[in-house]
């Protein structure tokens, strides 16, 4: 253990604590804006100085270790002003409409800009001027907010693993932004909105639907439904001011009712539709030969990963739509069927925790009824904007329930909001159709717990059904990675003792593709790098993925050099044309996973050439 002083207080703390760290223990509050703990512990944004006895200048307390005897003073006046010159640096390049954004109030900055009473911006100069990119259905990118604190890139890098945005630039010019500032919506952003959440300012907020929900409710042709997840009942009471976790579900339909809507269901009830449907689709895949191992897709984030990152692993995702999906679709057919309803005059709004399911909606697969199946999805924070602009004393509001039928549902459904409820939701129902018996015992506890991924082996009447839950991104990819890998790897032993001539003839073929200075080095590094991973089966194998567009093509490419394929200045200027373009024109670079895509456009770029055909990228 580690004894010092803060601010006179002495304090034992663990070896390799932070000051920051060991402050907090002592209940002494250091302020902050870029530090996110585990996350992003960097030091940048240095509100958190403080002084340690001895030595000169500032201590960045966020990542500066505890040392035994140190002596740290967190408010000496030398502190407090060196803390309100980087805030006033921070304002002075910041857009300051503050009664305008949508964090008025849960602004970190403004907090501690109400903190050292700033009343006036004493560096004023020059400020960075940023288009605003709202193309995307999900997330509003402002980027005159931004104070380049990098919580969001490390979000997406770390705890997602996407890697969608990242710091550019240098210097008064640097910025947080996408692969050539293109906007969200044409990078592989999944929309998960974990960005948004590590925020501390408005530079990052999901795109506002609440217009079109209030124009739905002022027109009197329109039947408007409203649709609640399960996760947004234990979310909304923190909007006012309620303990978090509080269970508001009674105040809500109450509330909902007073903005206008014609009925209030539940989307547990569509979710007992998607247990029953999935779970049917497992069972008929399981039993009689069809794509293994089966993906539930209720998750839009999830689903547009897989799409950009493993398009070959897409026919193994559940055909079923999520459940506010085919919620929406039942209303619009058989509810409006069963009462005398106009479809068409019905609008269906979805309440729910995930911004995902703004791009979900919007998606062409989404209007099987002849109408699109949800109409406007909103977010906890937009349904509480709502409440509180329509001056609803939501605290202290009755009770009420969901309208019939649509508001009844099975414990089953309560359990989406939970990573792995789906799968086991959907396993319950299977285990009913294969045994012909009720539950003992209806949790699957193996599947539970806080852990990353969770993986167990379930007996349904004598066969052994496996099963993996991962949760977040990141560890998602894991997954796919392994099923991939095995996927790869029985193709590669069933081929390598039959299709040898086959191999080479490929292997003649792309030589006739490219000119004989780029092959040798292309072969030889795809070679070698197939080889390490699969031993004699890559030798055999790699022709094949490279016409197939795997993932590791990219790694092939660097293989070309042994060093980093990105510089490509090694090559004369005709090996750079066939190594950019050569795929594009002659193995069909559109059936590449996105990630290749950009590489190869990235090489194009590099070699200072337009590639054919690549406006699709």
């Amino acid at each position: 253990m580690i004894n010092l002083t803060i601010n006179g207080r002495k304090v034992e703390v663990p070896e390799g604590t932070t000051i920051l760290e060991a402050a907090k223990k002592a209940n002494i509050d250091i302020p902050t804006l870029c530090f996110l703990k585990d996350i992003n512990e960097i030091g940048d944004c240095r509100m958190c100085v403080v002084e340690v006895e001895g030595r000169r200048g500032f201590a960045t307390s966020c990542i500066q270790k505890v040392e035994e005897g140190m002596v740290v003073k967190t408010n000496t006046p030398a502190v407090i002003e060196a803390r309100r010159i980087v805030l006033d640096l921070i304002l002075s390049n910041h857009d300051r409409e503050c009664l305008t954004c949508t964090r008025n109030g849960t602004c970190e900055l403004q907090k501690l800009a109400q903190e050292f009473y700033v009343d006036e911006i004493k560096y004023q100069g020059s400020r960075n001027k940023h288009e605003i990119d709202d193309a995307s259905p999900a997330i509003v990118r402002d980027f005159n907010k931004c104070i380049l604190c990098r919580r969001c890139v490390a979000t997406c890098k770390k705890v997602q693993g996407i890697g969608a945005i990242d710091c550019t630039e240098r210097g008064f010019a640097s910025t947080v932004s996408t692969y050539k500032n293109k906007s969200l919506n044409d990078v592989n952003c999944t929309f998960c909105g974990q960005c948004i959440e590590s925020c501390p300012v408005g530079a990052l907020k999901e795109k506002d639907s609440t217009a079109d929900v209030w124009n739905a409710l002022k027109n009197e042709e329109k039947y408007v439904v409203v649709q609640t997840a399960p996760a947004v009942r234990v979310a909304l009471g923190e909007e006012f001011g309620m303990e978090i976790g509080t269970n508001v579900k009674g105040k809500m339909v109450t509330a909902l009712r007073h903005l206008g809507f014609d009925k209030v269901f539940d989307t547990n009830t569509g979710a007992d539709f998607t247990i029953v449907e999935e779970g049917t689709e497992f069972l008929d895949r399981f039993q009689n030969g069809g794509t293994l191992p089966m993906i539930t897709s209720c998750s839009p984030g999830w689903v547009r990963y897989l799409e950009l990152n493993y398009p070959e692993l897409i026919p193994n995702l559940s055909t079923c739509k999520s459940p506010h999906q085919m919620f929406g679709a039942l209303i619009k057919s058989y509810y409006a069927e069963k009462n005398n309803i106009d479809p068409s005059k019905i609008y269906v709004v979805s309440v729910m925790p995930c911004i995902a399911k703004k791009f979900e909606r919007t998606r062409d697969n989404m209007s099987g009824s002849g109408f699109e199946d949800v109409d406007a999805v909103i977010t906890t924070r937009e349904l509480a904007r709502m409440i509180k602009q329509a001056h609803i004393d939501f605290i202290n509001l009755d009770d009420s329930n969901f309208d019939d039928p649509m508001g009844e549902a099975t414990g089953a459904a309560a359990i989406f909001g939970t990573t792995g409820g789906v799968m086991e939701a959907a396993l319950r129902t299977v285990h009913e159709k294969v045994t012909g018996n009720d539950f003992e015992k209806l949790e699957y506890e193996q599947i539970r717990g806080e852990e990353g991924i969770k993986k167990a082996t379930l007996n349904m009447n004598g066969t052994e059904v496996k099963v993996v839950v991962a949760s977040g991104l990141k560890n998602a990819q894991a997954i796919m990675d392994e099923i991939k890998s095995q996927v790869i790897f029985l193709l590669g032993s069933f081929i390598s003792g039959v299709a040898v001539m086959l191999a080479y003839e490929i292997i003649n073929i792309i030589r006739g593709l490219f000119r004989p200075g780029i092959v040798g080095k292309l072969y030889v590094g795809a070679a070698d790098y197939f080889d390490g991973v699969y031993n004699a089966v890559g030798l055999f194998l790699h022709p094949f993925l490279y016409v197939l567009g795997y993932r590791q093509h990219r790694r092939t490419a660097e293989g070309i050099t042994g060093v980093n394929a990105h510089r490509i200045d090694i090559f004369n200027e005709a090996d750079r044309n066939h190594m950019a373009f050569g795929v594009a024109d002659n193995l069909q670079l559109q059936f590449f996973p996105a990630k290749d895509r950009l590489f190869y456009e990235h090489l194009a770029d590099q070699a200072g050439l337009q590639a054919p055909g690549t406006d699709g990228f």
